[in-house]
């Protein structure tokens, strides 16, 4: 497909620039296609567009394997932000002895920031870690298409959103993945990886080795809503919810069974202002949206806190206050 310029949209990320899809001749998708095919997918630079928890982590640790990073933003602040606390994470490390001195700053010096989207797009493998919301999501690939180099592989770091509808708005939806890191990204040792219904076998094995080369584990998922850790997570920490919901316990009852009974290092409360209550709300509403099933209705109770603005750790308040040095359970 071939793109077209739609100037009347405006995209949620504060850009101007949107697009609307256009029928291409047969003959330009070929030759495309052809451009890149027999050619080997060595990847060096990753570009990283979203500079917030999961982008900066995933910035992380691609610089201390050794790859170039180029992270992009919207914001200058959330690219100094992000820079400030690989460094801080870095620092961390070195005191831990689980790297020395002179990796770090090595890994520092990889890693560079811009405020263009088009940069990213010479980079061999491009990551989006924006918001859960598909809208952002394909307004990014969008606007990347027409910087993107003939052999660049695209990947998504979405963690519900369908892969095969994301790669369909794109021009190389046989190079396109599900690049799904788990949260805090240097320290979890999974990553899914997510075929959509075109990718092909190639692009799979390249992100394979890079996963390899990052030293973390691939997990092979099929693209269904949620995937794997979160189509059996969410729904665990929703029920979670509904307990509190229900009266069934208070939030530190609730948190203190699993951790002492089922031997869970967080309990399903902390765990979800951990990772984020709107986003934990956008995924219960894809699964929801994407099985038919009433049993993955998000509970009203999440809803609400997201209502509210309590998301948990990132704004302070969700099912825990963190305005003090000792969380306060807030129901």
């Amino acid at each position: 497909m071939i793109l077209e310029k739609n100037p009347c949209t405006v995209h949620e990320t504060g850009e101007s620039r949107s697009y609307r899809l256009a029928p291409a001749q047969p003959w330009v998708i070929r030759s495309a296609r052809t451009a890149v095919k027999g050619l080997k997918m060595d990847i060096q630079s990753v570009g990283i567009v979203g500079a917030g928890q999961m982008g900066n982590g995933i910035a992380h640790v691609f610089a201390v394997a050794g790859f170039d990073v180029l992270m992009t933003d919207i914001s200058q602040e959330a690219l100094d932000k992000a820079v400030a606390l690989i460094a801080k994470n870095f620092d961390r490390q070195v005191t831990r002895g689980k790297i020395t001195a002179d990796v770090k700053d090595a890994a520092m010096a990889r890693i560079k920031t811009t405020l263009k989207l088009a940069d990213v797009g010479q980079t061999d493998l491009v990551i989006e870690a924006a918001t859960e919301r598909e809208t952002v999501k394909q307004a990014i690939f969008e606007d990347l298409l027409p910087h993107l180099k003939p052999t660049t592989i695209l990947t998504s770091n979405t963690s519900s959103i369908s892969i095969t509808r994301l790669a369909s708005r794109t021009d190389r939806p046989e190079k396109f993945m599900g690049f799904h890191f788990m949260n805090p990204v240097p320290v979890m040792q999974l990553v899914e990886l997510i075929r959509g219904i075109a990718t092909d076998e190639p692009t799979y094995q390249a992100m394979l080795e890079v996963v390899r080369k990052l030293g973390k584990t691939a997990a092979s998922a099929e693209d269904f809503p949620a995937f794997i850790v979160n189509r059996i997570l969410m729904p665990m920490i929703n029920e979670a919810v509904y307990t509190l919901y229900e009266g069934v316990g208070n939030v530190k009852s609730i948190d203190e069974s699993l951790k002492l009974g089922a031997n869970h290092p967080m309990g399903p409360l902390e765990l979800a202002d951990f990772i984020g209550l709107d986003t934990c709300l956008a995924i219960m509403n894809v699964l929801h949206e994407g099985l038919g099933d009433t049993k993955y209705r998000p509970c009203p109770l999440l809803s609400k806190y997201v209502e509210a603005g309590w998301l948990g750790r990132k704004t302070q308040r969700g099912f825990y206050d963190y305005r003090s040095e000792v969380p306060v359970p807030t129901r």
